[in-house]
Protein backbone atom coordinates (compact mmCIF):
# COMPACT_ATOMS: atom_id res chain seq x y z
CA UNK A 1 0.00 0.00 0.00
CA UNK A 2 1.44 3.21 -0.77
CA UNK A 3 1.31 6.34 1.38
CA UNK A 4 -0.89 9.30 1.10
CA UNK A 5 2.49 11.39 1.41
CA UNK A 6 4.14 8.61 -0.99
CA UNK A 7 1.90 9.53 -3.51
CA UNK A 8 1.23 12.98 -3.16
CA UNK A 9 5.30 13.51 -3.15
CA UNK A 10 5.28 11.50 -6.68
CA UNK A 11 2.66 13.88 -7.99
CA UNK A 12 4.52 17.20 -7.31
CA UNK A 13 7.23 15.57 -8.60
CA UNK A 14 5.44 14.55 -11.75
CA UNK A 15 4.05 18.05 -11.56
CA UNK A 16 7.61 20.48 -11.08
CA UNK A 17 8.91 18.55 -14.00
CA UNK A 18 5.94 19.19 -16.43
CA UNK A 19 5.87 22.62 -15.70
CA UNK A 20 9.78 22.67 -16.22
CA UNK A 21 9.32 21.01 -19.67
CA UNK A 22 6.22 23.64 -21.26
CA UNK A 23 8.27 26.20 -19.65
CA UNK A 24 11.08 25.41 -21.61
CA UNK A 25 9.02 24.54 -24.68
CA UNK A 26 7.07 28.41 -23.91
CA UNK A 27 11.05 29.24 -23.87
CA UNK A 28 10.33 30.75 -20.63
CA UNK A 29 13.57 31.32 -18.83
CA UNK A 30 11.67 32.93 -15.51
CA UNK A 31 8.78 30.09 -15.69
CA UNK A 32 11.76 28.08 -15.87
CA UNK A 33 13.70 28.82 -13.59
CA UNK A 34 10.51 28.44 -10.70
CA UNK A 35 10.05 25.07 -12.12
CA UNK A 36 13.53 23.82 -11.09
CA UNK A 37 13.83 25.53 -7.99
CA UNK A 38 10.10 23.32 -7.08
CA UNK A 39 11.62 20.62 -8.87
CA UNK A 40 14.34 20.75 -6.43
CA UNK A 41 12.77 21.01 -3.88
CA UNK A 42 10.57 18.30 -4.31
CA UNK A 43 13.02 15.78 -4.96
CA UNK A 44 14.92 16.94 -1.97
CA UNK A 45 12.17 16.93 -0.03
CA UNK A 46 10.88 13.15 -1.10
CA UNK A 47 14.84 11.76 -1.12
CA UNK A 48 14.52 12.94 2.59
CA UNK A 49 11.35 11.07 3.58
CA UNK A 50 12.46 7.94 1.53
CA UNK A 51 10.38 8.46 -1.42
CA UNK A 52 11.28 6.87 -5.05
CA UNK A 53 10.10 8.86 -7.37
CA UNK A 54 10.34 8.81 -11.42
CA UNK A 55 13.85 8.63 -12.79
CA UNK A 56 13.40 10.44 -15.87
CA UNK A 57 16.64 12.68 -15.88
CA UNK A 58 16.87 16.10 -18.08
CA UNK A 59 18.46 18.53 -18.75
CA UNK A 60 19.53 20.00 -15.41
CA UNK A 61 18.51 17.42 -12.92
CA UNK A 62 20.85 14.25 -14.76
CA UNK A 63 19.84 11.70 -12.54
CA UNK A 64 16.88 12.81 -10.45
Amino acid sequence: MVSVFAEAMRKRVRAARAALAAARAAGDSYEAALAEDELDDALRLARAHGVETDTVPDEHHEGS
